[in-house]
Parts: structure tokens; C-alpha cells; sequence
């Protein structure tokens, strides 16, 4: 039992001295690429952060709510980046469990015969614990590949929450390019209406020689265009419902709750921007791209550790005897400690390129950090360029479609007075559903920007269980 405890004591003590080196460079975060402010981030904007701001928070129509809540239980895409982090988590804890020397409990039977006894034949029975090729990490390089499958796994973390995030993005965008396609099939149901009598009133003033064939032919015209609109606003629509059904993981729901209107979404839209090098870093993707250099980071040091002596433990204790009866009787104890040491003399540049390789990798992931933060920062001032002038557009989007109402019951009611031809009411009622159209594209790009806005600056990250609804 002395050398039980001789043996143990001596893998703890390597293991305490194991890994008191690191080859790998000190890691410093690169200098965000990017102006000091958000270009289109005109106004001072005060209200909560969009990173601390629940989705639930964000949203007021519940309806919406609802399909969110379904999205994150059953889109697949966001299922599958949850395995990939489990994955990614399940190879940290065997980067981890490296760290540590490995007990094996074994039992042996040998008979056969043996020269030292003459050819008699001779039994050997063992029963003990075993410690094969634990290596002692004095140069760090199994802390490194630990450290490194750590961050791989962060990184996937964050991948996730990304996902989550543009999952959130993709069912409310969706949702309201189904209110609009709505607005718009009945802005074109009504068009087509209008449109069809007026083509009865011209082929009957056709008919008794009131109006030209010119006449009938542009008003024909114009009621087949209005067809060909409601046809594909229809088509439009399923289109957009089939998008929100794959998002969603199954099919829309009966008991969906009441719907808020296009324009009453009141979603907050009063969410600051900040400081780009405070803001940018709250965002997943950014700290994915983070984590990926310092996995690279780490891989270096594990190169240059493969440039020094390898030292690996083997060892057992346990009990040896001739019979199986006496395995357990006083004098039958048995050990070994079998230290090993390998140097490279000669590994033709194999080494060599592993550490030219690792540090080329950590070259890439410091330029897609860069590009990431670039990219961020380009989204946000997008966003906020749309907040800064949707609003504006919207008012003078209003106007003219109420400018465009007014010309053609003007035009409207001098042609019925004979004072202008037909022509100019077929070009008054086509611009006028122009405008319609335009309007309601406005309307749903303007809540969409808000949307937007919400997920660049990091909004629509919550842990599963509150999401779980």
C-alpha cells in the first residue's frame, strides 16, 4: 500500500506541475476598424438598449408574438446551431478531460510455459489501476488545444444566439410583408373593380357610338393590367405565407390571437445606437468572430509546444500472485512507474509548417473579426439611415397617393363634363394605384426598418427557457 500511495501521490504532483507554461501569444483585441460614430445616426436617440430589451418587450402585437414563440420551439435552423454548440461542448470536455491523467481498472490472466521454470508450465494473475501515457503539459500545449476547443465552443454559442436573433428578424419581416400583401391585394381588388366598370360604362358608350374603339381599347387594357396585378399580388401572398410556415417549423396555427393593422405594430422605436465600439462588441456575431481568434490564438501555442520534449507517464498498482487464490494475501502488492521522453530531432518541417500554419490561422481570424466588425457597423448605419428618413418619405408618400385621389376625380369629372378626353382619366386611375401600391410598400418598409434597427444593434437574444412559450 506504500507504493500505492507513492505512485499516486507522484500523478497528482505531476499534474499539479503540468501546465504551468504557455507558448501561446499574449491576446490583445484588435482595434475596431470603424469610425468613432454610426454614419445616419443624425439624432440623439434616448431609450433601452436593444441588447437588454426582450423581444417580448419589443413587440406589441401578439399574434406575432405567437409565431415567434413557435419559431424558436420548431425552426430547424435554429435546432440544428443548438446541436452544433452541444457538439462544440462535448469536444471542450474532451480537450478538458486531457488535462487529467486517466484511471483504468484491469484484471489479467496469463498461463503458458515459461524458460526461467524449465518449460513448466506457470499462471500470473493481476488485478490493479492503471494510468497509461498521461502526458505532464509543462510547455502547455494540452492547455492550449483545451483553450482552444473552449472558444471553438463559445463561438458556436454565439452562432447560436445569432440565429435566434435573425430567426426573430426573419418571422417578423415575414409577418409584415403578409400585412402588406393583404393591404395590397385589397387596394388591387378594388382597383380591379373600378377598372371593370369602367370598362362596361366605355364598351357601352362604344356600343352607341359615344366613344372611340381608342377608347374602349385603353380602358380593356388597363382592366387586364389590373387582373394581371391580382394575380400576382395573390401569388405574392402565398409566397410570403409559404416563407412564414418554413420558418415556423410546421403550419399556421388555428388559434392564432387577433392581429394588430400594419401601422398600429407599435413596435419601441426609440432604441439609441451608442458608441460603435461599445455597441458592436454586444453583438453575438461579433463575439463569434472574437472567440475564433482566440481559438487561433491558442493553436499557436500548441504549435510552438510540439518544438520541445514530450514527457508522458505510465504506471499501475495493484496485486500479482502465481494462483488466483492469492491475489489479496500480504506480500502480493505490484507496481509500476514507467516515464517516457520524446524529443523531435528530425520531423522533415513538419513542425515547422504546423506553427507557420496556426499563426497564418490566427493572421484569418483577425481579418474576420475585422470584416465582422466592418459589416456590423455598416448594417447599423444602414438601419439608422432608414429611421432617419422613412418618416419623411412616408408624409410625402401620403401626399402624392392623396394628390393622385384628387386628379382623378378631377379628371374623372371633366371627362364625364366633356371638358378632356378619356385618355386623361385611364393615366389619372393608373397613376393613382401606382401610388396605392407604393404607399403600402412604403407603410410595411417603414415598420420592417424598425425591425431592423432592433436586431443590428443586438435585440432578440433571450436564454430558451424564457422563450419557450
Amino acid at each position: 500500500m506504500r507504493m500505492s500511495k507513492r505512485l499516486a501521490l507522484s500523478v497528482v504532483m505531476s499534474a499539479a506541475l503540468a501546465g504551468c507554461m504557455s507558448l501561446a501569444p499574449k491576446y490583445e483585441r484588435p482595434a475596431a476598424p470603424v469610425p468613432e460614430r454610426f454614419s445616419g445616426d443624425g439624432t440623439a436617440v434616448s431609450g433601452p438598449v436593444a441588447s437588454d430589451l426582450e423581444w417580448q418587450s419589443f413587440f406589441a402585437d401578439e399574434r406575432l408574438k405567437r409565431l415567434i414563440g413557435i419559431a424558436l420551439a420548431n425552426n430547424r435552423d435554429l435546432r440544428i446551431a443548438a446541436l452544433n454548440m452541444e457538439q462544440a461542448r462535448a469536444a471542450a470536455d474532451i480537450r478538458r478531460a486531457d488535462l487529467w491523467p486517466t484511471v483504468n481498472a484491469g484484471a489479467n490472466a496469463s498461463r503458458g510455459p515459461s524458460a526461467a521454470a524449465g518449460g513448466a508450465v506457470t499462471s500470473l494473475y493481476t488485478v490493479g489501476l492503471a494510468v497509461t501515457g498521461y502526458e505532464l503539459d509543462f510547455f502547455g500545449r494540452v492547455r492550449n488545444l483545451n483553450d482552444a476547443a473552449l472558444a471553438q465552443y463559445l463561438a458556436t454559442d454565439e452562432a447560436r444566439k445569432t440565429a435566434q436573433i435573425s430567426l426573430i428578424a426573419q418571422v417578423a419581416t415575414t409577418y409584415l410583408n403578409l400585412l402588406a400583401d393583404e393591404q395590397l391585394l385589397e387596394a388591387t381588388k378594388q382597383t380591379l373593380v373600378s377598372r371593370e366598370e369602367s370598362l362596361k360604362l366605355t364598351r357601352l358608350k362604344f356600343d352607341n357610338g359615344a366613344a372611340s374603339e381608342l377608347d374602349f381599347r385603353q380602358a380593356e387594357s388597363l382592366h387586364q393590367a389590373a387582373r394581371v396585378a391580382f394575380a400576382q399580388q395573390t401569388r405574392q401572398r402565398a409566397l410570403d405565407e409559404n416563407a412564414l410556415v418554413l420558418l415556423l417549423g410546421q403550419g399556421l396555427p388555428a388559434d392564432l390571437p387577433a392581429g394588430l393593422p400594419l401601422l398600429d405594430q407599435r413596435m419601441v422605436a426609440d432604441l439609441p445606437a451608442g458608441i460603435p465600439s461599445e455597441v458592436l462588441v454586444r453583438r453575438p456575431d461579433v463575439r463569434a468572430a472574437e472567440q475564433a481568434l482566440i481559438a487561433a490564438n491558442a493553436n499557436i501555442g500548441a504549435a510552438r509546444a510540439a518544438f520541445f520534449p514530450r514527457i508522458t507517464l505510465t504506471g499501475s498498482v495493484g496485486t500479482a500472485s502465481s494462483e488466483l487464490n492469492g491475489l489479496f494475501k500480504s506480500g502480493s502488492a505490484a507496481w509500476t512507474f514507467a516515464p517516457s521522453l520524446t524529443l523531435p530531432i528530425f520531423d522533415a518541417g513538419r513542425n515547422s509548417a504546423n506553427l507557420a500554419s496556426a499563426k497564418v490561422g490566427r493572421d484569418i481570424a483577425v481579418a474576420q473579426y475585422e470584416r465582422t466588425i466592418q459589416t456590423a457597423f455598416r448594417e447599423v448605419s444602414d438601419a439608422l439611415a432608414g429611421r432617419a428618413t422613412f418618416t419623411e418619405q412616408l408624409q410625402a408618400q401620403q401626399a402624392q397617393t392623396a394628390a393622385e385621389e384628387a386628379r382623378y376625380r378631377l379628371a374623372d369629372l371633366r371627362y364625364r363634363n366633356g371638358a378632356s378626353s378619356y385618355l386623361d382619366v385611364l393615366d389619372a386611375q393608373r397613376a393613382l394605384f401606382t401610388a396605392q401600391q407604393a404607399l403600402v410598400q412604403t407603410q410595411a418598409q417603414q415598420v420592417q426598418n424598425l425591425v431592423t434597427v432592433y436586431k443590428v444593434l443586438g435585440g432578440g437574444w433571450t436564454p430558451p427557457a424564457d422563450t419557450a412559450r
